[in-house]
């Protein structure tokens, strides 16, 4: 190979290098700063393919996207001294790339860290002048965009990023207070269970009493009844009976002797002392009954 074509080669790769370090692509996802030795000349670049002079301007290139930074959580003190812990995240993009570049010199990890931290700052100023019914329910909602509203005026004055938004993720108590919250309110649940206990046993003592005495004057009826009915059925058959006899009053007497005798010789071994004579006798020695 010949020397001039071996300075040829050269100089078409150094073109090549120079025209490589002189083009850069920003994408619609990305934000852009331009330097220049270190010097920001353009905070805002926008998509598309730009030129930039070798070894001279350098391009830092950040995720232009909604970011998410997840804090850790932490103790929190309520209106009443009360220790909560507290996990949250929040969502932010970075809107001004020249605060951006000069706060955090670019790295999202540090942007991240600084954020966090002024968000645990705000949830412990917000928590500190709420109760815990408030912070839990109450309103946790006007915490989070009173915060959130917070956090984008800090974040854009000393971090060049935009918070979009601040939710909590968890609430919890801290473990030394959890156990006797759990305790105390075992022992409500108990006391509460026994009063239900207690006035269940109560109520269903009065049932059944009630129902004792409902049948109790069932029955007392019913046999006052029953007696009523039998007593005037006994008095319809005595009416009957006497009715009948009154008709015939020898046929009755003659009846009523047969169901004598029945019922005196109904044993085998029975034995009767009576006189000849006796009344006892009268349809034995006459059918008709005569004395």
């Amino acid at each position: 190979m010949s020397g001039r074509n071996v300075v040829f080669i050269f100089i078409a790769l150094s073109l090549l290098l120079i025209v490589s370090k002189s083009l850069y692509v920003i994408k619609e996802t990305e934000r852009g700063v331009l330097l220049r030795f270190g010097e920001v000349v353009n905070p805002n670049i926008e998509p598309g393919l730009h030129v930039k002079v070798p070894f001279v301007n350098n391009v830092r290139k950040f995720d232009g996207r909604v970011l998410t930074v997840d804090s850790t959580p932490e103790r929190f003190f309520t209106q009443e001294k009360k220790a909560l812990i507290v996990d949250s995240y929040a969502k932010f993009k970075v809107s001004d790339t020249e605060k951006f570049y000069t706060a955090t010199n670019g790295e999202e990890s540090r942007a991240m860290a600084l954020l966090a931290q002024r968000i645990n700052n705000g949830l412990r100023n917000q928590v500190a002048i709420r109760t815990i019914q408030e912070v839990v329910s109450g309103e946790r909602d006007e915490l989070m965009q009173t915060l959130t509203e917070e956090m984008t005026i800090v974040a854009q004055q000393e971090l060049g990023v935009e918070v979009v938004d601040v939710r909590v993720k968890q609430i919890d108590l801290p473990p030394d207070v959890s156990e006797s919250v759990y305790r105390r309110m075992n022992a409500e649940r108990e006391k509460e269970a026994r009063e239900h206990r207690s006035q269940g046993q109560e109520l269903g003592e009065g049932i059944r009493a009630a129902a004792d005495r409902e049948v109790t004057v069932l029955e007392a009826n019913a046999y006052r009844d029953s007696e009523l009915i039998r007593g005037e059925g006994d008095a319809t058959a005595t009416a009957t009976y006497a009715e009948a006899f009154t008709q015939d009053p020898e046929f009755y007497s003659f009846t009523r002797s047969l169901r004598a005798y029945q019922d005196a010789f109904r044993g085998n071994g029975d034995i009767m002392l009576l006189q000849p004579d006796s009344e006892f006798f009268r349809y034995l020695k006459d059918p008709k009954g005569g004395k």
